[in-house]
């Protein structure tokens, strides 16, 4: 088995071997990764924190030893609390961009150095909407995981890791996570909410605050009511989403 690691800021991971193919999600620096498939110009991976498989141009990473894949897998994540900011090569005072989220546990080995701020471990679940709030304005991008560019799981997935939790990529998969609650009243803030469409799909997920209030990637990542039937747009007075089922993970 071969191994992997992110050495650049942002990079797309796509459904098929070639630059024209949909972005099914993104890479983040310092995420480590299975190399699944190696070939002249793309690798098949999977991602270490959600096991997302998909293909990366070889020009975008770094080989992994395995004992420091093992290291990585067994440390807990140490990840950039900022919006963007930089690592310096100290011998040529080089930049490399980071941008929220970022993984800064390897920085030594990749011989870089950074001074800004991070967060480790667990926090607690009133922390999420906090780090919610970071991402909102944050323009809708079908796959991405950052402040530049997100999409629905991608933000929920990065507000719950950076507070020490892990979810799965896709709404769907995030859907399975936790413990349903049976009504909205029996939410609480951070606590995710799913949305289907008319074939019963779990197609969107938003994170619950107070007062029937939910943050989601619509468009932007925006604040709109939720109440029993789903989310109601401010803006176009409208529903735009239809309620699934409510879960508590935390």
């Amino acid at each position: 088995m071969q191994y992997g690691i992110c050495h650049l800021n942002i990079v797309p991971v796509r459904l098929e071997p070639t630059d024209t193919s949909e972005m099914v999600s993104q890479l983040l620096f310092g995420e480590h990764f299975k190399v699944l498939e190696k070939r002249k110009k793309w690798s098949r991976i999977r991602i270490a924190f959600d096991k997302y498989e998909g293909w990366i141009d070889n020009k975008q990473y770094l080989d992994l030893e395995e004992e420091n894949y093992a290291l990585l897998e067994s440390s807990a994540e140490e990840l950039s609390i900022d919006l963007v900011d930089f690592a310096v090569e100290p011998k040529t005072q080089a930049l490399t961009p980071i941008s929220l989220g970022a993984k800064l546990n390897f920085l030594e080995h990749l011989h870089l150095e950074f001074e800004g701020q991070r967060i480790v471990g667990l926090q607690p679940k009133e922390n999420i909407l906090k780090i919610a709030y970071l991402y909102l304005n944050a323009p809708y991008l079908w796959g991405g995981k950052t402040p530049f560019g997100i999409d629905c799981s991608g933000f929920t997935q990065m507000v719950y890791r950076l507070n020490g939790y892990q979810l799965y990529r896709d709404a769907s998969q995030q859907a399975k996570q936790g413990e349903a609650l049976s009504f909205i009243e029996e939410s609480e803030p951070g606590d995710l909410a799913f949305f289907d469409n008319a074939e019963g799909d779990i197609i969107h997920v938003g994170i619950i605050m107070q007062d029937n209030y939910i943050i989601h990637a619509h468009g932007k990542v925006r604040i709109d009511r939720i109440d029993h039937s789903g989310i109601f747009n401010v803006d176009t007075n409208q529903y735009s989403h239809n309620l699934r089922v409510i879960k508590k993970v935390i």
